[in-house]
């Protein structure tokens, strides 16, 4: 049998080739990918409501899994401090109710979540309006009116389980952007309470710079959730099951110039989906939440939240 010797010269090389791999670390593995870390619910409030169904879905809130934000949205602003309905115009006949009622309906709703819940069961329950300019008042009385109404709503429930918050569902079809921006500057002049934006970002380039829905520009978009305020938490609606929505978001985040977006998470309507039809919009909250993720190239994300009715 023949057998190979190594020469001289080649064991040589061998023996630093084996040096060489002994001394070179391992390569790196990929950083793992955070685990989704599970939705909350959120509803639209059609008021009135009984005291009884603010107390059950707080309850119902205690006992689901997950901590993090809940946003109850009550609708639009309009004259004399009152309420007009979620979903609707200003031509409705439905009651318009004073913003009051959403002080009750917060404080049961904190009521009950504290009663169903174990001792480190915590939620911030954001309250919430929209952004459409056609119920009366200005943009500057809207936002400071809201704003004394949350910290209204944080003195009369006070509990370690439950943290009032602000919230505003603030879309380009909805308003003009200074009336946005002037809700948006009179909240955060009024309160310190931390406000969370569910915004859209309607007709907006997913990439580059570019016009975006009702004459909002791309940096209006940017200013309105809130990028130039520290206490303003982003929690955009990503809705869409082809991932547009993310990619506008991201590319608002880069090319807006007035400050920096502060993601929370992101908004899903899976639930109000299947409550109502619709084509398209009805990413799950995995699904919402994993596509503005990788949007953003971020693993520092919160909890989803979904929406439902009501």
């Amino acid at each position: 049998m023949h057998h190979t010797h190594l020469t001289t010269t080649t064991a040589t090389t061998a023996a630093a080739l084996l040096t060489l791999t002994l001394a070179t670390p391992a390569t790196a593995q990929p950083t793992p990918q955070p685990d989704y870390p599970g939705h909350t619910t959120s509803h639209y409030i059609p008021l009135p409501q009984t005291n009884d169904h603010a107390h059950t879905n707080g309850c119902t809130q205690a006992q689901a899994d997950t901590n993090g934000l809940t946003i109850l949205f009550f609708g639009t602003q309009e004259d004399d401090d009152t309420l007009r309905q979620p979903g609707t115009g200003p031509d409705t006949t439905t009651e318009r109710t004073p913003t009051t009622d959403a002080l009750d309906y917060a404080h049961h709703w904190a009521r009950g979540f504290t009663e169903c819940a174990t001792p480190d069961t915590t939620t911030h329950l954001a309250l919430g309006v929209n952004n459409k300019d056609d119920g009366g008042p200005t943009g500057t009385h809207a936002g400071t009116t809201w704003a004394t109404t949350i910290d209204t709503a944080q003195q009369r429930s006070t509990t370690p389980n439950v943290t009032i918050t602000g919230a505003i569902d603030a879309e380009p079809a909805w308003s003009t952007p200074d009336w946005a921006h002037d809700w948006l500057n009179a909240y955060t002049s009024t309160t310190t309470a931390p406000l969370y934006a569910a915004n859209s970002a309607d007709g907006c380039p997913t990439d580059g710079d570019g016009p975006c829905n009702n004459d909002w520009t791309l940096q209006d978009v940017h200013t309105a959730a809130g990028a130039a305020h520290d206490n303003v938490h982003l929690i955009p609606q990503i809705y869409r099951t082809d991932g547009t929505q993310a990619r506008q978001w991201a590319n608002i985040h880069t090319h807006g110039d007035n400050g920096t977006l502060h993601f929370t998470g992101a908004m899903s309507q899976h639930t109000a989906c299947d409550q109502r039809t619709c084509d398209g919009t009805d990413n799950t909250p995995e699904q919402a939440w994993t596509q503005l993720k990788d949007a953003l190239g971020t693993d520092e994300l919160g909890p989803a939240t979904d929406m439902r009715w009501p």
